[in-house]
């Protein structure tokens, strides 16, 4: 019977494990508690979610093409040709939406990542990868800018040299009949400097797209792989702006860039699939892929600020700047200032809808 009186081995061994686990998820749980919390909410179907995933990705896809298409195709509407003063207002305030869409959404959301709960405190909570990444993002962009034109100046520039001799031999050999004139080099010199705001306005195209692509597809991935219906909801309508305005500034940079109709096309359809692609993906890889996990924030972070980087030294720089500075402008103060009016418009609107996106 005194045997019986003695605690079962057993019974303290489950006693000692029950005590180490409740040590364990008092210290680790917090943090997952925190991440689930910050990101799922207490709203969870996963059906209803599917359902706004599939509306999503068809009227993102809409209004991402309308937005995108009426800068291109609106060379047959007289008022808002590129030379016209409402394409410059329009295309100000399309500007002030990407300045915002860098600093109010994609900024943000980087810092949110890099400086979730879900990482280590060291180093991911002791240094500003964000800013870091934004900043040398934006350094790389200069450079793309820089050696693109000087590779594409000194190309037109060896093509004018030659172009140059073949007239100069030709009218050599039309003076030798008395029907020569001297007017070929001012000529080929003005053709020369279009071509290079020319080739300045592909390059910012191409550009500005890229860090667009970029951004709609990690939102579209995380909206993708979102089982919260509460949270889908609002940005369906929110991302459908975001995208229509965004759209037209990169059209009418896009119109700028005088592309032919293949190039056009290519551009539209990126610019336009990558929000619904990046929703699809989402839903293939939710079963896989958490918007929680550290590397899926490590990656998501870098990317947002990368892609806040390009934008915002775009929108300030080969956008902003180069039409304020520019002579349409410089030469009239009442469009300069309606300019500023339109940007301030853009830029306070979309900073609005970072309420809901």
């Amino acid at each position: 019977m005194a045997s019986c009186l003695c605690p079962c081995p057993c019974n303290s061994n489950l006693r000692l494990l029950t005590i180490f686990l409740l040590v364990l998820f008092s210290t680790v749980s917090p943090s997952v508690a925190a991440c689930e919390s910050k990101y799922e909410g207490t709203c969870h179907d996963k059906r209803q979610a599917l359902k706004f995933k599939v509306i999503a990705i068809c009227s993102i896809l809409v209004a991402s093409m309308i937005g995108v298409c009426l800068p291109v195709f609106s060379r047959s509407v007289p008022a808002l040709k590129p030379d016209g003063n409402l394409f410059v207002l329009v295309k100000a305030f399309a500007s002030g939406v990407i300045l915002a869409t860098g600093y109010m959404h994609v900024l943000p959301d980087s810092f949110d990542d890099l400086r979730s709960e879900c990482l280590a405190k060291n180093p991911w909570h002791k240094f500003p990868f964000t800013t870091f990444v934004a900043m040398l993002a934006a350094i790389f962009t200069l450079m793309v800018d820089s050696f693109s034109i000087g590779y594409f100046r000194k190309k037109i520039s060896s093509n004018a040299v030659e172009s140059d001799n073949v007239r100069g031999n030709e009218a050599k050999e039309l003076e030798q009949f008395g029907i020569g004139h001297g007017h070929c080099g001012n000529e080929h010199l003005k053709i020369s400097e279009g071509q290079e705001q020319l080739l300045k306005h592909r390059v910012v195209a191409q550009v500005l797209e890229l860090g667009i692509v970029v951004h709609s597809v990690v939102i579209g991935l995380s909206m993708g792989a979102s089982e919260n219906p509460c949270t889908i909801r609002p940005l369906i309508a929110a991302l459908c702006f975001h995208q229509f305005f965004e759209g037209m500034g990169l059209g009418g940079c896009i119109l700028q860039a005088e592309y032919g109709h293949k190039m056009k096309g290519i551009l539209v359809f990126f610019f336009s699939v990558t929000t619904p692609f990046g929703i699809a993906l989402g839903i293939g890889l939710s079963n896989v892929y958490s918007d929680t996990s550290p590397t899926s924030l490590i990656v998501e972070g870098i990317l947002n600020a990368v892609s806040a980087g390009l934008l915002n030294y775009m929108a300030l720089v080969d956008l902003l700047a180069s039409d304020f500075m520019g002579p349409k402008l410089q030469q009239n103060m009442k469009l300069q200032i309606w300019s500023y009016v339109a940007v301030l418009l853009g830029a306070g609107g979309m900073s609005l809808m970072a309420k809901w996106a």
